[in-house]
């Protein structure tokens, strides 16, 4: 069945794996913000997480399960039987499910991670897939580490997982070790193994480069579904990204002669929108979503443009949903116009919800003469789907004063049991502000990065803050946004200390607290 379609499913793991990358973290809200999206691009399944690994996985696979019927949706299990049942639990809502379950098949992983011998495996595979079906009608078995398998070996594993009841066979190239043209024949010679019956998946790594051109060989070789993330986001350095994937299928028909479900027009709001709450920033250079990615400086190249397009543009920007155009809303604008605003940027609010982020929005227009669409989407990222849990802490004040000397910043933030205040001394106003935040609370959190930019290129534009917070073995991003950029900061330093607190909580670790006596 896999390698005679014409159409390639496109599965996406933004809200798995690609939440694994390094200072990612989502809510419950912001998660449901993405699937939604997802739901109307086209995507075919959604991974909407591993439900065995956390409460709050769990949560999430159930709301999305529950709340995104235009996708099947996917939760990841390893072959434990736990796994694979709290797995069919979170997937009970959705309309259409599949239990994704994995183990490892290359002899490194047989033998240092699992400490199983082959014959163990296939006993462990031939459990998990007969399981799952029993629970529901779709499964999907992945061998991890499947690029550096024995190929006898994963032949034979993949026969069992079809005997048992996988219809979907995936091909991981788990740490971004293989190379195209050998990818292709590694693919061709496993379809011919098991049979042309199957829908045969690939899940590429970044790590040399190479995740988009391994996919698209694969594809070339049989594969029928690939295995992505927006803008590439995943471990270390990523997965296949779903926008260069998808684009190149389109672009190079004439190559492929294959075609997906999805809107492509929707692409760069997507990307936007996975990026604002991830805290993580697409390059400029990013293919297909990045800001020059339809960018022409070279005079002749400008010349070219002016004259035909297509002199050097192989894609329209209306085909992503770059076109560039942007709707300024400003105090006049009523809650028609706002609503439908909040549509086209891709975000699915409550009425409640609604209602919520247009008296910010009224309020921001106090503020600013004009608000742009990045300010709207700035809002709704920080003031409404940041605020959706119980935090921690919240700011209620923050004031500084410089001059010479020393910079002195007061901060005020309000928890369960009322407000607490401190204040610091630092090198700068931001400096001393989260000096005085760490003085306030019983943490210490180091700062690993720090990200400002504004809205627009507007003076008058929201700035907006990002930064990635360690406690410990907890690593968590945090956001804040404000037509101020102290207390943009201020805000994200804050939202990253209730991150650190949730994650903390989730995986059942403790914070590094802070040592007694300790002033800064």
């Amino acid at each position: 069945m896999g390698n005679t379609e014409n159409r390639i499913r496109i599965f996406d793991t933004t809200l798995r794996d690609g939440e694994q990358a390094a200072g990612g973290n989502l809510n419950v809200a912001e998660k449901l913000q993405i699937a939604r999206h997802l739901g109307k691009l086209g995507v075919d399944v959604i991974e909407a997480g591993f439900p065995a690994a956390s409460p709050g996985d769990f949560t999430c696979v159930e709301a999305i399960a529950r709340e995104v019927p235009e996708s099947v949706i996917a939760g990841l299990s390893r072959t434990k039987e736990e796994d694979i049942r709290v797995c069919a639990d979170a997937l009970k809502g959705a309309a259409r499910r599949r239990i994704h379950t994995f183990i490892a098949t290359s002899p490194i992983h047989m033998e240092h991670k699992l400490r199983m011998t082959p014959d163990e495996v296939l006993k462990e595979i031939r459990f998990a897939v007969s399981l799952a079906r029993e629970l529901v009608e779709d499964v999907e078995f992945s061998a991890e580490d499947a690029s550096r398998s024995e190929l006898p070996f994963l032949i034979e594993a993949f026969k069992t997982a079809a005997a048992a009841g996988a219809a979907t066979l995936n091909i991981p190239d788990t740490v971004g070790y293989a190379t195209p043209e050998e990818f292709g024949d590694f693919c061709r010679s496993i379809i011919e193994g098991v049979g042309p019956e199957f829908v045969y998946s690939v899940h590429c790594h970044n790590d040399l480069g190479l995740a988009v051109a391994n996919s698209l060989a694969a594809v070339r070789a049989g594969a029928r579904q690939i295995e992505c993330t927006i803008n590439g986001l995943g471990e270390r350095a990523g997965n296949a990204s779903l926008e260069e994937v998808v684009m190149a299928l389109k672009t190079r028909s004439d190559r492929y002669g294959l075609d997906t479900n999805l809107d492509t027009t929707r692409l760069h709001s997507t990307s936007a929108l996975v990026s604002r709450l991830s805290g993580i920033q697409v390059p400029p250079n990013k293919a297909i979503v990045g800001a020059n990615a339809f960018a022409h400086q070279a005079g002749i190249h400008q010349h070219g443009v002016m004259a035909n397009p297509l002199t050097y543009e192989i894609m329209k920007p209306e085909d992503v949903g770059a076109s560039g155009s942007e709707l300024v809303l400003g105090k006049h604008s009523g809650r028609h116009a706002f609503r439908d605003r909040i549509e086209q940027l891709g975000y699915a609010l409550t009425p409640e919800q609604g209602e919520v982020a247009f008296g910010l929005f009224k309020k921001l227009c106090d503020s600013k003469k004009n608000v742009s669409d990045e300010d709207i989407a700035a809002l709704i990222a920080d003031e409404i789907l940041l605020t959706s849990g119980e935090n921690l802490y919240d700011l209620k004040h923050c004031s500084v004063k410089t001059g010479e000397g020393p910079t002195l910043a007061v901060v005020t933030l309000r928890n369960g049991k009322g407000d607490i205040s401190d204040a610091a001394t630092g090198n700068g106003p931001i400096d001393a502000a989260y000096r005085a935040i760490r003085r306030a609370i019983d943490l210490e959190p180091e700062l690993l990065s720090f990200n400002i930019k504004a809205t627009s290129d507007r003076s008058d534009a929201l700035g907006e803050t990002t930064v990635v917070l360690r406690s410990g073995a907890v690593t968590a991003p945090g956001r804040g946004v404000s037509t101020d950029v102290i207390e943009s900061s201020v805000k994200a330093f804050v939202n990253g200390v209730n991150r650190l607190h949730v994650l903390a909580s989730a995986k059942g670790v403790e914070l590094a607290k802070k040592a007694k006596n300790h002033y800064e």
